[in-house]
C-alpha cells in the first residue's frame, strides 16, 4: 500500500520538478525514477511501522485477556451497597 502511494507521488513530485527545474545531468527518466523510488520507499517504511505499531499480538496471556476485559462490576440492591460501603468505612477506621 505504502509503495503504491508513494510511486504515486513521487511520479506527481517528480514530474513537477522536471517540468520546473529541468532534467538535470542525468535525464528524465533517471531523474524520475530516483523521485518515485525514494518516494516509494519512504512511504513504505512508516505505513510499515504504523502498522507494526496497531498490530495485536495473535497469543494473548491469560492476564493480558483479563486486563483487556476490564474490572468485573458487582451489582446489586442500595442496601446490599450501603452495607459494603460502611463495612469498608469500619475497616478503615480500625486500621
Amino acid at each position: 500500500m505504502g509503495g503504491g502511494v508513494g510511486l504515486t507521488i513521487g511520479f506527481i513530485f517528480g514530474s513537477w520538478s522536471i517540468i520546473r527545474g529541468g532534467a538535470g545531468p542525468r535525464g528524465a527518466m533517471a531523474t524520475l525514477s530516483q523521485y518515485m523510488l525514494s518516494s516509494a520507499a519512504t512511504f513504505s517504511f512508516f505505513l510499515a511501522i504504523g502498522s507494526v505499531i496497531r498490530t495485536e499480538p495473535l497469543i494473548t496471556s491469560p492476564l493480558q485477556s483479563a486486563q483487556l476485559a476490564g474490572p468485573v462490576m458487582n451489582i446489586g440492591t442500595k442496601s446490599e451497597s450501603f452495607r459494603l460501603i460502611k463495612a469498608r468505612w469500619e475497616a478503615e477506621r480500625r486500621r
